[in-house]
């Protein structure tokens, strides 16, 4: 019998929309500008490379603690107590493989066949696969678009039934770049305890911030014993790559995601935490560096778009995304993105990946290329919107 598992068959298949079509057009030899992938363009900081080198040179190459290298949690939840305000101690900490692999882990361990997860729309797609692995079911609950993709818990609460469990929360939010308020996450606290649901919280995009203040929902009161909180090196130190994040939860939900993070990976690779130690102790200003730069570059593309026909687009608050509204030029997102792509040579995401809310958006990475090629991208996708008919 070679049939997969019907967890496998029948689940959605992990997809990276633009980026597949992209690397067709790509192979014929045409020069593309990527703005579709959150990919940062900058190389890790040479600091954290050096630690991780010497690290391998040391001998930190056998097993290692299943949660995480002692020193390296240390740094962690003294950072989760000075940045984010989360009274965390190293025991209250789990290192995974990048926050894709803390999210899988705190799905499989709270999520049980039959249960529904909300994500709010737009929505990250990448964490719909994870809940139905565990037998879940999402549910979208929407934004308010009108209001700037607000959270409104008078449109999430009536999504909320007895089989709810989770909530998943992006803050800062991919795609739309905001950086929720204050009283904003007191409101979905609420929700959470009123009818005492679980918060996943992916934080990735905490340091990359233009507007605003992060807010970890962990802080809100009661909302400490409710939440799994995510974090990763990925974006604000460009260690994509490297796959390396981490995980703070209440004690049992903790212990139950290290079940699965055992089984599955046993623990993450140890040299390469000690280059998210130097990361941690040493990479601040380099981030800063990193994090300015992109705000140059957002700012850039928040202008340009604002000048194309039939384009409008606010500037984001956070994370390394424009999300224009292009209703105006009479195209949806897809059929535009698909032009930009075939005419323009370069690749931004539909808004529809992020759910049916997105249709008329487009997702623009602007964190993925150096300035000179994101003024190239602006250009040519201005060229092409001014030749368009209409």
């Amino acid at each position: 019998m070679t049939r997969p598992a019907r967890r496998i068959t029948e689940g959605s298949t992990k997809s990276f929309g633009m980026y597949e079509k992209a690397l067709r057009l790509q192979a014929s030899g045409i020069d593309l500008i990527h703005l579709e992938f959150g990919r940062p363009c900058h190389d890790t900081p040479a600091v954290i490379k050096a630690a991780a080198a010497a690290a391998l040179d040391a001998g930190h190459v056998h097993y290692s603690d299943l949660q995480g290298e002692p020193a390296f949690r240390a740094a962690i939840a003294a950072k989760l107590r000075d940045y984010n305000r989360i009274p965390a101690t190293a025991d209250d900490v789990l290192v995974t493989n990048g926050l894709t692999h803390g999210s899988y882990a705190a799905i499989m361990a709270t999520i049980d066949p039959g249960d529904e997860v909300i994500l709010l729309e737009p929505y990250y797609p990448q964490h719909v696969g994870k809940v139905e692995l565990a037998g879940g079911r999402t549910v979208t609950a929407p934004l308010d678009a009108a209001a700037g993709f607000r959270i409104d818990p008078t449109l999430i609460e009536p999504k909320i039934t007895p089989r709810t469990r989770a909530i998943i929360l992006v803050n800062p939010c991919n795609p739309t770049g905001r950086v929720y308020c204050r009283a904003e996450l007191e409101a979905l606290a609420a929700l959470a305890i009123r009818h005492d649901l679980i918060v996943i919280a992916d934080e990735v995009y905490e340091h990359i911030l233009f507007d605003g203040a992060h807010i970890s929902v962990a802080t809100i009161d009661g909302m400490a014993d409710r939440t799994i909180s995510l974090f990763a090196f990925t974006k604000a130190y460009a260690m994509d790559g490297w796959r390396l994040g981490y995980a703070h939860a209440p004690a049992p939900l903790l212990r139950a995601m290290m079940k699965v993070t055992a089984n599955d990976v046993t623990h993450v690779n140890p040299f390469v935490q000690y280059g998210g130690l130097a990361a941690l102790e040493q990479g601040g200003a380099t981030m800063r560096a990193m994090v300015a730069d992109d705000k140059v570059k957002r700012d850039v593309v928040v202008r340009a778009l604002n000048q194309m026909p039939g384009v409008r687009c606010a500037a984001p608050e956070g994370t390394i995304y424009a999300w224009p509204d292009i209703a105006g030029t009479g195209r949806t997102g897809a059929a535009l993105a698909d032009l930009i792509l075939d005419q323009a040579h370069v690749v931004v995401e539909a808004g529809s990946f992020y759910g049916p809310m997105g249709g008329d958006h487009l997702r623009i990475c602007f964190g993925s290329e150096p300035l000179p090629r994101i003024e190239e991208a602006m250009a040519r996708i201005g060229r092409l919107l001014n030749r368009l008919p209409g």
